[in-house]
């Protein structure tokens, strides 16, 4: 870990003394302003927001448990402990399961004229991270990959063909900028062996995390032309306009839906899934949407409309990947919709609207 980062830990030296003396009632106040850090570094390692809130529940009652055991050696020595234990609760999480993954990753496009696979609840799928949660971690600027990035779905997914021991050491190194000594210390392996299987973990992240996709990931702030083909996207899915829509995508662009298996690529394709499935001929109006972020992108709360209710009903959290390599000409590149009612609200929207 840089110094610089050290100089960011929340805990001064005053705190671990008072709670020493007050006992260890007070060992929640000190651990808890590093939760929703912990949080992200437990979905980095995990791919899915619930499994990361389990992880990290368990970290701060561990952490609580054995504050005693807790020795102070200075400046962010809090934060390794709290790291060391999140990242011990993470792996012993992915000893009893198997790595999460997207559609595009796991088969070859589908047919869309054939029908859409079930959902599949023997893959355990991907799922979104709000952007909201973000602002609340610190960035590294002398990271390899940024904080935004490294929770981007791409890096994601390619971060996930890892073994898990070489996945916590990318992301301790490359992501939070530890000390090959310091990851060595925290996982009891030799320094060596540290270095050794980053450099594994490089070549295979290398292999499978294109620069292309690095370029679709710096498309972040908003500006003018990116602001105009959200709002153009949003307005297609909301009056019904899918040729509208398939102009807004990029010739190769592709859909997913995890968890259903079946994902599509290039404008026809999409065309065609579009009017079969999601646009049915005959009906009107069945789409709302909602900006939002998740994973470093922008990304909407889609409500879909339940005629025998009279509301608008969560269906998916969509995530929007834009072509980066022409500013005046921002395309979508990808569109991830994750199907699910319950993921809305972790983005700070209802399960359902009045129509």
């Amino acid at each position: 870990m840089t110094e610089k980062h050290r100089k960011t830990d929340h805990v001064h030296e005053a705190l671990i003394t008072d709670f020493a003396a007050h006992g260890q009632s007070e060992s929640g106040l000190l651990i808890e302003p590093y939760r929703r850090e912990l949080l992200l570094h437990c979905y980095r390692l995990l791919g899915a927001l619930h499994d990361a809130e389990d992880a990290v529940q368990e970290t701060m009652l561990r952490a609580w448990r054995h504050f005693d055991t807790f020795t102070d050696l200075g400046p962010g020595s809090l934060r390794t402990w709290l790291y060391t234990i999140a990242t011990n609760t993470s792996l012993d999480i992915l000893k009893k399961r198997s790595p999460r993954t997207l559609p595009t990753a796991t088969s070859l496009a589908s047919d869309p004229t054939r029908p859409v696979a079930p959902r599949s609840a023997e893959v355990l799928w991907l799922e979104p991270f709000p952007d909201s949660w973000l602002t609340e971690a610190t960035e590294n600027p002398e990271a390899r990959y940024t904080r935004q990035e490294s929770v981007s779905l791409a890096f994601l997914t390619a971060l996930q063909l890892l073994p898990p021991r070489q996945r916590a050491i990318l992301l301790l190194s490359d992501v939070l900028d530890w000390r090959a000594v310091e990851i060595a210390q925290l996982l009891e392996i030799s320094v060596p062996a540290a270095n050794s299987a980053l450099h594994r973990a490089r070549v295979t992240l290398g292999k499978n995390y294109h620069s292309e996709q690095r370029e679709m990931e710096q498309v972040r702030r908003a500006d003018t032309a990116t602001n105009m083909l959200l709002a153009r996207y949003l307005q297609a899915w909301e009056t019904d306009d899918v040729d509208g829509l398939v102009a807004l995508l990029k010739e190769d662009a592709t859909l997913s839906m995890p968890p259903v298996p079946s994902w599509y690529q290039g404008r026809e394709a999409i065309r065609t899934i579009l009017l079969a499935v999601l646009f049915p001929s005959g009906v009107q109006k069945r789409w709302r949407l909602f900006p939002t972020r998740a994973n470093g992108q922008p990304a909407f709360a889609v409500y879909r409309a339940d005629e025998a209710t009279g509301f608008y009903r969560a269906f998916a959290l969509q995530v929007v990947a834009l072509d980066g390599s022409r500013r005046d000409q921002r395309q979508v590149a990808d569109v991830t919709a994750f199907l699910g009612p319950k993921l809305v609200t972790s983005f700070g929207f209802p399960l359902q609207l009045p129509q």
